[in-house]
């Protein structure tokens, strides 16, 4: 399965070395504090904001010409930091959270433009991460969503189960969840194995 998964990388991308790489996932899977880490590490600044908040990023965060390099192989990547895909945004939401009324319908609008812009993204974007939270159930609406939307595109995608540093991170319920695509395990916030999601941003990429 796992030779299948990398001769289908190689068939989209051939010897290509320039892509645009989508961050996706649901909000809160640590998908910003993962784009920070990458762009700290290739580009040497940070990408975006990080919050408990949900939909903290509600617009597509960019920064271009990241070279990532790998015993000896080099690719260039646009990375692409996206809003978190939901399918309901309630303003209440945002209550809990100690926003106003008004503050709260303003992100909750800011917050579904995001999600649309996100999903617009799709015929742009050359791969993607898609970012889930190991602490949580994988098998979501919401997840099996964008995971449905990427296939739907033929679009290659590399699985990160973050959050492995917490207690109750269950990073083979994902693997379980999704069998049909290469699952890498890190901590975006402690940057626990995050070479090793360049290894295989490398493999299946380039």
């Amino acid at each position: 399965m796992f030779n299948a998964i990398k001769e289908f990388f190689n068939s989209i991308f051939g010897t290509k070395k320039d892509i645009s790489l989508g961050i996706y996932g649901p909000p809160n899977a640590g998908k910003s504090t993962l784009a920070n880490q990458i762009s700290l590490d290739l580009l040497g600044e940070e990408l975006g904001e990080v919050s408990e908040v949900p939909h903290e990023t509600r617009e597509v965060k960019k920064k271009e010409r990241a070279v990532l390099e790998v015993d000896g192989q080099e690719i260039t990547m646009n990375l692409l930091d996206m809003p978190g895909i939901s399918t309901k945004v309630d303003f209440k939401e945002f209550k809990n959270f100690g926003l106003d009324e008004e503050e709260s319908k303003t992100r909750a609008k800011e917050a579904t433009q995001g999600i649309v812009e996100a999903i617009k993204w799709l015929d742009d974007v050359d791969a993607c991460l898609v970012v889930f939270d190991s602490t949580r159930d994988p098998y979501t609406q919401v997840n099996v969503t964008i995971i449905g939307n990427l296939e739907a595109k033929n679009i290659p995608i590399l699985i990160v189960a973050n959050k492995i540093d917490l207690d109750d991170s269950d990073p083979e319920s994902v693997r379980d969840a999704f069998p049909q695509h290469p699952v890498v395990e890190i901590s975006a916030k402690e940057g626990e194995n995050i070479d090793k999601l360049y290894e295989e941003i490398m493999n299946h990429l380039s």
